[in-house]
């Protein structure tokens, strides 16, 4: 028995290296190659550079205009984010305490639309928000990103929230807070792990989102952080190196946020588990 249990150690030990490997390879080699020139990337880019220097960071810096667009994608992320907890969380509590037909209906229809893929209904998205004069704004893609990530986030506030004692709320209740300081006070505070589960889960998506904000985001000004790269690709050619740069800028916020934050979305599922 013991000998089964090495082995089986081993071999599970020997497919998740197999795995960081896969994973962790591509960002190496973006890594080398954001130092390298252009030459150097196309004749070979399995090579490390002969010198490390710093001039496509520079370049990209400069060209994405990677305060502008730092800016940006921080805005979007960090409202967006922020809205869609709240909602989905007063929305879930609600389903849950008025489980009622027409509620669970409406609760039904917002888990079924997350199996529509997005290109399903981006055409017809940017043609009824063109011709109402919507585009090419921000705020707009903030409530677009409010839409999208909603039922995800009810769907699993949902379960978290009947967990929850109902007596808590009507121990609230009699001693004189209002059904909205039993919200706050009460429910959300419990939910906090959900919710920082759910904040670093939207944090993911809609930083490191391209294809939406292309659509919606036309003016320059206004482009984040990924759409910024795409400054690099001209008509025939490719600056391969500060483009490279460009996305280890683009990345590495990120990268920071997930290595501080992914205890807490370990926390969440194994809660979620449990529940």
């Amino acid at each position: 028995m013991t000998r089964k249990r090495v082995a089986s150690s081993v071999i599970k030990f020997i497919v998740l290296t197999v795995i960081l490997i896969l994973f962790i390879v591509p960002f190496v080699f973006l890594l080398i190659n954001s130092f390298k020139e252009n030459m150097a990337i196309t004749s070979n880019p399995l090579s490390l550079p002969e010198s490390f220097s710093m001039v496509n960071y520079m370049n990209a810096f400069d060209k994405m205009n990677y305060i502008a667009a730092f800016t940006n994608s921080l805005v979007i992320t960090v409202l967006s984010v922020l809205f869609i907890s709240l909602f989905a969380a007063m929305t879930a509590h609600y389903f849950v305490r008025n489980n009622t037909k027409f509620n669970q209906y409406i609760f039904m229809l917002m888990v079924a639309s997350m199996i529509i893929p997005f290109q399903a209904i981006m055409i017809p998205l940017v043609k009824i928000y063109g011709s109402l004069d919507l585009l090419n704004s921000k705020w707009s893609l903030i409530y677009m990103y409010i839409g999208f990530g909603s039922s995800l986030a009810v769907f699993i506030y949902h379960g978290f929230v009947k967990s929850i004692p109902k007596e808590l709320e009507e121990a609230a209740l009699i001693d004189g807070c209002t059904r909205f300081q039993t919200f706050f006070r009460i429910v959300f505070p419990v939910l906090m792990p959900t919710t920082a589960t759910i904040s670093i889960l939207n944090v993911l998506w809609i930083w490191n989102d391209f294809l939406l904000p292309s659509l919606i985001l036309v003016d320059p000004e206004q482009r984040t952080l990924p759409l910024s790269t795409y400054n690099f690709y001209g008509t025939y050619t490719v600056d391969y190196g500060p483009l490279m740069a460009s996305l280890v800028l683009t990345i590495f916020p990120i990268i920071i946020i997930y290595l501080f934050a992914q205890k807490y979305i370990i926390q969440g599922v194994m809660q979620g588990s449990i529940k």
